[in-house]
């Protein structure tokens, strides 16, 4: 139930909570293709990592990459923050396969959280 609306609505990845300003990186290799405020989701980095995966990294405190970036798997992108419409300091990371979303947690790096 989302604490905004108190309606049923799906959750399309993943949560880690943590610190204010805990670092963020990349989960894996690819080029940055949104690197600003994106509605609710706050502050968001965007990655295109080719064959048609691309991670989101959302509610973020700042963001340390730009749009052309070409990122490394473990490399800062951002801070974590309390941006867009979330209700703590955390982490909302998605994974889309070919537009679709699919289950993120095979793709995080957890030895960086």
């Amino acid at each position: 139930e989302s604490p905004f609306t108190n309606t049923i609505q799906m959750h399309r990845g993943i949560d880690i909570v943590g610190k204010r300003g805990q670092p963020i990186v990349a989960s894996a290799d690819g080029v940055v293709i949104f690197s600003g405020l994106k509605g609710g989701y706050g502050l968001t980095v965007e990655i295109d990592h080719g064959n048609g995966y691309i991670t989101a990294y959302c509610h973020n405190k700042g963001n340390v990459v730009e749009v052309g970036d070409v990122v490394k798997r473990g490399q800062l992108i951002a801070y974590m923050g309390n941006t867009g419409r979330s209700t703590g300091t955390h982490l909302h990371y998605e994974v889309r396969y070919n537009g679709k979303y699919i289950d993120p947690e095979p793709f995080l790096l957890i030895e960086e959280f």
